[in-house]
């Protein structure tokens, strides 16, 4: 089922989200924010085992299992010469692949 489908003729561009939305899919329609998802990360980053994140007032995320679930994520954070801005990267990527969970469903 769709939600909301947003038309660009100029561009022929078509976004849809769906009933179960990724944490991108949330970003890119501006459900959540940037501040939100960096605070997932340091999260992270400080607390590999962090298994529950609040962002935004809506929504929570597992942050482990979203890395556990990228093998390239997996690997970068387990790399003890991976920059910090390499592995704040791929966690990054690893939440915005991953599916939230309403606060209060």
């Amino acid at each position: 089922m769709v939600d909301a489908i947003l038309v660009r003729p100029a561009r022929a561009f078509v976004y849809c989200m769906t009933n179960d939305p990724t944490f991108g899919e949330l970003y890119k329609a501006k459900a959540i924010l940037e501040a939100d998802l960096e605070a997932a990360i340091d999260a992270f980053i400080a607390d590999p085992t962090t298994v529950s994140f609040t962002i935004g007032e809506a929504y929570t995320v597992d942050p482990h299992a979203a890395v556990a679930a990228s093998p390239f994520a997996t690997a970068t954070m387990a790399q003890a010469n991976s920059s910090e801005y390499v592995k704040r990267s791929f966690v990054r990527m690893a939440i915005l692949l991953s599916k939230p969970v309403r606060v209060g469903a």
